[in-house]
């Protein structure tokens, strides 16, 4: 169909629409030479020769300019095969599409990975903290159960002394423990007598000898007898919340004597927790106005935190840090050394009559072993919570027997606490929480504070330039767009 020249140069309504659909093959006077083409052609019967139409073909391609000669070639590929370039789009799509299901199949594996990883980073975040907590719960139980056994004890058995070297005796069993837990757990398993090598590097490189036997183990053996005996006796004296109170003052001793001998770094808040501990000391002393049983039992505690103290102070100036295997090896020797060589203590009591029973068959066999136990569980848990988690956590399960034992004292004792030894608590386990601060508390308490200043104040400029961005998102949403269409 022919018409008249438009007024924008195009010859007809096809080539218009051609034109404005942007069809590849289009080019001026595209329509009108499509149509010659057409009209060129000749029907032949199937079979016969048609060299009329190679003729006319070629006779109305010639007079191409040669602009029109830069699209021959689209032409000739139309003429050839009119879905070719249909069939090209259609493949660059398929392509495409395949591409972008590619990207988001990619997209989607990625986001499934980060969520497990986030997810197994929350289990095991969980389970960290579940663990944390029993052991927390542990060493603080274990220590209360220790205290309250011993005061059911001296009901019907008041030796204190020979219930300080029963309960030594079974830190024997420690150092095998420990070999059944590497026995369970361990992928290279070592034999016993070269596991018990291994762990007695403790004592030097030459292992544990005689000598070093009886040089390194007599005076720790002689301190963990004198902390439990003390332990024990200040129980007759005092009730369990307060001597468990009395004795989380070996925080502060420590502290002190590490300062002293070891040269450790000075902390003004670990000098004000000392100085609250012996405010809480001198408060409990008064609270039966410095006379009776009360200052004796007092002066019991302090004696078991202080050789507590020294203790710690001088296994770290001469046997250092230890791992597990090796502080186990530590208390099980000390275990031997009390059978073999503190023995003898408590028979010359017994015949001296200090701490007489009579008959054996008397002898609270079972609270006795309950006793022990409890104490090799804490001693235990102790060794274990320092290797496998943070010590600051077992200082606070050992401070958290405090309310414990209160609240066996108040639920099954009937006990009244004076307001006097109340406070003097509260301040005795401040203090002890003071001492669990770190050595670096005031810078890390600085860049927390620095922090939240700097959060704060980009919380407030982005504030400021949220008002502008509203503004330019309605203005734009407000405006108008044009498509030209030709």
């Amino acid at each position: 169909m022919d018409g008249k020249a438009a007024p924008n140069g195009v010859a007809t309504i096809e080539d218009r629409i051609l034109r404005i659909t942007g069809y590849y093959g289009y080019y001026p006077g595209y329509s009108s030479q499509k149509s010659a083409s057409r009209s060129s052609v000749i029907q032949c019967k199937p079979g016969g020769n048609c060299p009329s139409r190679h003729r006319g073909m070629t006779r109305q391609l010639s007079p191409l300019t040669v602009a029109e000669d830069s699209a021959a070639p689209i032409l000739e590929l139309q003429n050839r095969s009119p879905s070719g370039i249909c069939r090209h789009s259609r493949v660059e799509r398929q392509s495409r599409s395949g591409e972008e299901g590619t990207q988001t199949h990619t997209e989607n594996s990625s986001q499934e990975a980060e969520g497990q990883t986030r997810c197994q980073s929350c289990t095991s975040t969980f389970l960290k903290l579940i663990w944390r907590f029993l052991i927390i719960l542990s060493v603080s139980s274990s220590w209360v159960g220790t205290t309250q056994f011993v005061k059911i004890t001296y009901e019907t058995f008041d030796c204190p002394f020979f219930m300080t070297w029963f309960s030594t005796n079974w830190n024997i069993m420690v150092f095998p423990i420990y070999y059944s837990g590497h026995l369970a757990t361990a992928q290279e398993k070592q034999s016993p007598i070269k596991k018990f090598r291994e762990s007695s590097r403790i004592f030097g490189e030459d292992g544990l000898t005689l000598k070093l036997f009886l040089k390194r183990t007599a005076p720790f053996s002689i301190l963990w007898t004198l902390t439990n005996y003390l332990y024990l006796l200040a129980l007759k004296k005092l009730t369990a919340t307060d001597v468990s109170a009395l004795f989380c003052c070996n925080k502060a001793f420590v502290f002190l004597l590490s300062w002293i001998v070891l040269k450790d770094r000075f902390m003004g808040a670990r000098i004000v927790a000392a100085i609250m501990a012996i405010t809480g000391i001198v408060m409990m002393a008064y609270a039966d106005g410095f006379q009776g049983d009360s200052i004796i039992g007092v002066a019991y505690a302090v004696g078991s935190a202080s050789t507590s103290a020294l203790y710690k102070v001088l296994f770290k100036m001469f046997l250092g840090s230890a791992n597990f295997g090796e502080a186990a090896h530590f208390v099980s020797t000390l275990g031997f050394f009390n059978l073999i060589f503190i023995s003898v203590t408590p028979i010359i009591l017994y015949f001296t009559k200090v701490e007489y029973w009579s008959p054996f068959s008397a002898v609270p066999w079972g609270y006795l072993c309950g006793v022990a136990g409890l104490w090799l569980a804490f001693n235990i848990l102790v060794n274990v919570g320092v290797v496998l988690t943070y010590p600051i956590l077992i200082s606070i399960g050992t401070v958290l027997s405090v309310p414990g034992n209160a609240a066996v004292d108040l639920l099954k004792h009937k006990m009244i606490f004076s307001v006097v030894r109340l406070g003097a608590t509260i301040i005795i386990c401040i203090g002890f929480l003071l001492m669990l601060l770190p050595e670096e508390w005031d810078e890390i308490t600085l860049r927390f504070i620095n922090s939240l200043k700097e959060k704060k104040s980009e919380d407030h400029a982005d504030d400021i330039t949220d008002p502008s961005v509203h503004t330019r998102s309605r203005s734009r949403a407000n405006g108008t767009v044009s498509i030209p269409l030709a």
